[in-house]
């Protein structure tokens, strides 16, 4: 299907060209007198809608240029967002905040309602330095020419030239053989740009470290944890890795024998951890994929569907592979439309029919909000949260893979797939977040010692059971095909933490599916005001990382599994 890149899904109210224009309005913002709480809350309102406004047409940019990453009138466009506007909203941002802080009035709001913008805010005051607008320029035009290099990847497959995601479809095949060399294939690829992408790494970690210093930080991570508002410690993060080493991923290990006598080999290679079960690919063209998962979603609750099949109508879904676009997928909100809009990199492959409708969890989410409490700021966003029901979502549609999967073997085979993903996202992540924490903790490190810590650490959590032996130069340059490392940093474990949240959602789906869904829905329009573990009490979970959860979850996870008979 042809993706019509021409249609207008946001809406451009300012014309970010207009950079006189922009600051006016902004400079008025701060000229306004408060005189009064009523004053306040009023000029609140005035600055969320004129940051709506700018954020819409921000995002709108933003993945015109992720859909088509060689049109150089949009790349135009976009780097003018990232090297104009956003230094421009940056200076205006602490300002603003500043004068919200300082206000004698604040402490007469509503605690419930303002309490955490307040608490976002000060945050802000106080990691805000000028010195640190032109590095954050920096730090975004290397993330958009780590795009523009994996836009650009192709690999080569028996003399033509594919895009990745081609190549990542290969990997889920029955044939062993076939996987084997689309591994060798894709490491090749990484390999020709692998220079450029340390240069651009080497440079960022350089860039953050000075970032978190002039902030007076010791280092990025512990900036970061500051500027995401974390509701937990980093010695939390410590524990949730070593609970999981200790509970998960022996049974994972476990599993393992099973997924190997089922692919009929001895021992998993990097190829063999890829493979799917499933004699086919769930689908030929995106227009296939969607009408399943359309379905799907209907079977789960109607408002699911009608939301996907009114994004589909309006052309706020891109789906298909196809060269100059952009690598992964995300779902991004548009606060003056009230939509979301859907991107992803595709070609037909089981990880693209979980990964949209895990899409869709946040999309569903979006609109939620949208509709019981106006466009959602950015303060309330928090990744904890939004992965919750993203994953939900996956497990909720797990008994309905059967949409697609038609045959009984696979069917089962694919339920099995979903669950081993689940294990994987309780695994993965957090030897993501391992290896950020190294990182930025050791910020001088060499493009060599990076390598050599990425393969120890994937060895040690998401590659346990693999035999990778002569393949280890190849695992540990891998980590440069993971976006997050680049452009959302320390924007992994959230993932893990979402999943025992979602575990425990399907659990409850499981005992009881009407009351699991209207959960799921109660708290994905919850006011997010609240803590974290308040919204996740509402969906009827707990927000949980400790010893005693992660084991109980685990022995779940693998009970499920084992229950699906052969």
């Amino acid at each position: 299907m042809t993706q019509d890149l021409s249609h207008k899904y946001y809406k451009e109210l300012l014309d970010l060209k207009d950079v006189e224009g922009i600051e006016a309005q902004i400079q008025s913002l701060l000229d306004v007198p408060i005189e009064s709480v009523s004053d306040l809350e009023k000029w609140l309102k005035e600055e969320k809608e004129l940051m709506i406004k700018i954020d819409e047409a921000v995002t709108g940019h933003q993945i015109d240029f992720y859909r088509n990453t060689e049109d150089a009138d949009i790349k135009s466009i976009y780097l003018h967002d990232q090297q104009v506007i956003l230094p421009l909203f940056m200076k205006y941002e602490a300002k603003l905040n500043e004068k919200f802080c300082n206000s004698p009035f604040v402490n007469e709001l509503d605690e419930k309602r303002y309490g955490l913008m307040r608490k976002v805010r000060e945050s802000k005051v106080k990691l805000f330095r000028e010195e640190n607008i032109p590095l954050f320029v920096k730090e975004q035009e290397l993330c958009t020419k780590y795009d523009e290099i994996m836009g650009s990847l192709t690999v080569e497959w028996e003399g033509d030239e594919k895009p990745l995601p081609f190549i990542d479809s290969q990997l889920d095949h029955l044939d062993r053989a076939v996987r084997e060399k689309a591994y060798q294939a894709k490491a090749a690829a990484f390999r020709r740009i692998k220079s450029d992408v340390d240069a651009i790494m080497d440079e960022l970690v350089q860039i953050r470290h000075q970032i978190a210093v002039n902030a007076g930080f010791d280092n990025y991570r512990d900036y970061m944890f500051i500027a995401k508002n974390r509701e937990y410690s980093i010695q939390d993060c410590y524990d949730f890795h070593e609970n999981v080493e200790k509970y998960i991923i022996p049974a994972w290990n476990r599993l393992a024998d099973v997924f190997k006598s089922k692919l009929g080999v001895d021992t998993f290679r990097p190829w063999d951890n890829t493979a799917k079960l499933m004699k086919k690919p769930p689908y030929d063209e995106v227009s296939a994929l969607m009408d399943g998962v359309s379905e799907m979603l209907g079977k789960t609750d109607p408002y699911f569907a009608d939301r996907f099949n009114y994004m589909r109508e309006n052309g706020l879904l891109d789906l298909g592979d196809r060269k100059g676009k952009g690598q992964g997928g995300f779902c991004s909100t548009l606060p003056v439309s009230g939509d979301t809009f859907v991107f992803a990199n595709f070609s037909p492959t089981f990880f693209s029919l979980i990964a949209l409708i895990h899409e869709m969890g946040h999309a569903v989410n979006g609109y939620l909000q949208f509709s019981e409490h106006g466009p959602m700021e950015d303060y309330k966003w928090r990744s904890e949260v939004a992965e919750l029901y993203s994953h939900g979502m996956e497990l909720l549609l797990l008994d309905k893979l059967d949409r697609f999967y038609t045959d009984e073997e696979d069917f089962k085979n694919a339920q099995r797939e979903e669950l081993k993903r689940a294990f994987t996202m309780l695994i993965g992540p957090l030897s993501g977040d391992i290896f950020q924490h190294w990182m930025y903790t050791n910020p001088n490190h060499t493009a060599k010692e990076r390598d050599e810590k990425y393969f120890e650490i994937s060895k040690r959590y998401n590659l346990n059971p693999v035999d990778t032996s002569g393949f280890e130069e190849e695992i540990g340059a891998s980590w440069a095909g993971t976006l997050h490392y680049f452009q959302v940093p320390f924007y992994l474990i959230e993932y893990s933490m979402s999943m025992l949240g979602a575990l425990q959602l399907l659990e409850n789906y499981q005992n009881n599916p009407e009351e699991a869904i209207k959960s799921y829905k109660n708290g994905a329009s919850a006011d997010y005001n609240q803590s974290i573990a308040a919204i996740y009490k509402e969906t009827g979970v707990n927000f949980d990382f400790t010893a005693q959860t992660v084991k109980r979850m685990g022995e779940f996870l693998e009970k499920v599994i084992q229950g699906i008979h052969q």
